[in-house]
């Protein structure tokens, strides 16, 4: 008899970060940063090399991007481009304080060999674009209302050559389309509807019956700001809700403790890229 955990199969992946060597909440530009709040930057760099070695553990490549002082936020890896199939469409960030990063990623990627894409529109990379390879024959999900513009969406699909599905967020919390959503395998997501607008909620609904719908508790806990492999999920230690819903679908729930980070307004998701090839 095969179990339901035997037919996930996970998938090797290949990863971008960065490390939080020079992060600390120095600005508030999304709900959850509060300047009077302290960073233990000893404390963060330790969850952070913890998170690294967990992805590696699980036999994915972490490639690293180095981190630049005056850019606190440089530790969310996932928001200086969107990579499918070979090309990096860049970011170009809403808030001034960030707008740096971008020509950081775009060296990482031009030093790879890699196609880029630079950016006419506002948008903030993996922060607001997930890709799901094999669902309805490859699709972009685009989210969009707080950082990136919706002509990004159009520029990304042009850039990329898959159709892109917009999203319309409209909770202030869930700011990026990766703390309201993720991909969980290379068809299926999990997600968090209060975080959509009704009729972008009715669009994912149609494209994913089987979806883990995620409540307010998996959703403010960061727990949908996660990275799997199509079978091992890692995931913010404090979305236990959330692991115990993603074991029951036959996923591998792999806790990791992030408090210092989730500071700044991310979790695992934020700090790791996917570099597609």
């Amino acid at each position: 008899m095969v179990t339901v955990n035997q037919q996930r199969v996970s998938r090797k992946r290949t990863y971008l970060m960065c490390s939080p060597e020079y992060f600390a909440v120095e600005y508030a530009i999304n709900p959850w940063m509060d300047v009077t709040t302290p960073v233990d930057p000893e404390l963060a760099v330790k969850q952070w090399d913890r998170l690294r070695e967990t992805l590696v553990g699980l036999g994915h490549d972490v490639h690293l991007l180095t981190p630049g002082p005056g850019l606190p936020d440089m530790v969310y890896a996932a928001n200086g481009a969107f990579v499918v199939d070979g090309t990096a469409y860049g970011a170009q960030f809403k808030h001034h304080q960030r707008a740096a990063e971008a020509p950081v990623h775009r060296a990482f990627y031009e030093s790879q060999g890699w196609r880029f894409i630079a950016p006419s529109e506002t948008n903030e990379g993996e922060g607001d674009f997930a890709y799901l390879p094999e669902a309805h024959g490859g699709i972009v999900l685009a989210g969009h209302g707080f950082r990136t513009e919706p002509a990004a969406h159009a520029e990304a699909q042009e850039a990329l050559g898959r159709p892109v599905i917009s999203l319309r967020l409209v909770d202030p919390r869930f700011y990026h389309l990766d703390v309201a959503l993720a991909s969980i395998d290379d068809t299926n997501i999990a997600y968090y509807p209060g975080a959509f607008s009704a009729a972008s909620q009715r669009v994912l609904t149609q494209l994913f019956p089987d979806a883990v719908v995620a409540d307010d508790e998996d959703a403010l806990s960061f727990g949908l700001n996660l990275v799997s492999d199509g079978a091992n999920v890692v995931l913010n230690s404090e979305a236990s809700r959330l692991a115990g819903k993603l074991k029951a679908a036959g996923y591998t729930p792999v806790p990791v403790e992030l408090a210092e980070l989730k500071k700044g307004g991310g979790s695992v998701k934020c700090c790791v890229a996917e570099l597609r090839h």
